[in-house]
């Protein structure tokens, strides 16, 4: 088929949407930069004159491309090395999509992302369409061909699958400051108890490394467990200082709508550390160190007026 300058500029007007939405069900920047490439093709393939309502054709088109990588990706993360986690992407990132309701913003949270690899393809996509991007269910039964009450009982059993064991807190960007700076300061402090005042007691930590760089295989959990993982993590040597190449430089930047930690070596961001935050303290650390997952990271880093960093380790 050939296209017109209005049918591009149609699909260009749906990108931000289309990729925002790819990346909340896939968990990851290039594999939904991926799907919403292969959505234009289809666009570009088909009779667009016959789409009635182009945003509901494309959005379908893109949901079941998502699930059909869904079904694959299970697949390889079961082979995954380590602890899979998926892509953070720092606050300005514009595949971050809509951030105007509470419910939008934990939508893509660090915290809910990783949860939402509990859900079956279907929930995912229900929970997305209808939290973040306010689809009525009547539209939502339509993209995934079920009745609009079997997305309404999905809906809901998604919320609870996600609500279970949580206790998140959102906090603003002061407090997410704070948080950050405390945090930070008790990691490079070398005193234990200053990082368990700072967690609760049932804390996790969990890295994701890929197989790429050194990363435990295992959760961290509990509160003293984990603060002596951090307190190793952070603690300055010239194994580390030669892995890096040099020393890496600590920025407070959020990431996915949590505090976080972004550590950068020689320009490029080797890691991000999201806190979870809940009501008692800090429930969860969570850090992707993966380089196949920060090179988006590193990306915006380079190109945004990132100041100057809390501090400088290794």
């Amino acid at each position: 088929m050939t296209m017109t300058a209005e049918d591009v500029s149609r699909f260009e007007g749906s990108r931000r949407r289309l990729e925002a939405i790819a990346y909340r069900l896939l968990g990851s920047a290039s594999e939904a930069e991926d799907a919403v490439q292969e959505t234009f093709l289809r666009w570009q393939a088909t009779d667009i004159a016959r789409i009635e309502v182009p945003e509901a054709w494309l959005t379908k088109v893109l949901t079941n491309l998502c699930l059909n990588q869904l079904a694959s990706a299970r697949a390889r993360r079961e082979t995954y090395v380590g602890q899979w986690l998926p892509e953070p992407l720092l606050d300005g990132d514009p595949m971050l999509g809509p951030a105007d309701t509470a419910e939008q913003r934990e939508s893509v949270s660090y915290a809910v992302l990783t949860l939402m690899e509990r859900l079956s393809p279907s929930e995912r996509a229900v929970y997305v369409l209808r939290e973040a991007f306010d689809y009525p269910h009547r539209e939502i039964a339509e993209i995934l061909e079920i009745s609009e009450s079997s997305s309404q009982q999905v809906f809901r059993r998604a919320k609870q699958h996600l609500a279970d064991g949580r206790a998140r807190t959102e906090v603003d960007e002061a407090t997410a400051r704070r948080i950050v700076d405390e945090f930070l300061a008790a990691a490079i402090s070398g005193q234990t108890d200053s990082i368990v005042r700072l967690l609760t007691a049932d804390a996790v930590s969990v890295g994701d490394g890929g197989g790429k760089v050194p990363a435990r295989t295992t959760a961290v959990e509990g509160a003293l467990a984990v603060a002596r993982f951090l307190r190793g993590l952070f603690k300055p040597s010239e194994a580390k200082r030669v892995y890096v190449g040099g020393t890496a430089d600590i920025y407070a930047w959020p990431a996915n709508s949590e505090p976080a930690l972004v550590v950068v070596a020689n320009g490029e961001v080797i890691g991000v550390m999201c806190l979870e935050v809940g009501a008692d303290g800090v429930t969860a650390v969570r850090t992707q160190a993966n380089p196949d997952k920060l090179a988006r990271a590193t990306e915006l880093f380079a190109a945004s007026d990132h100041g100057e960093p809390l501090t400088t380790i290794l």
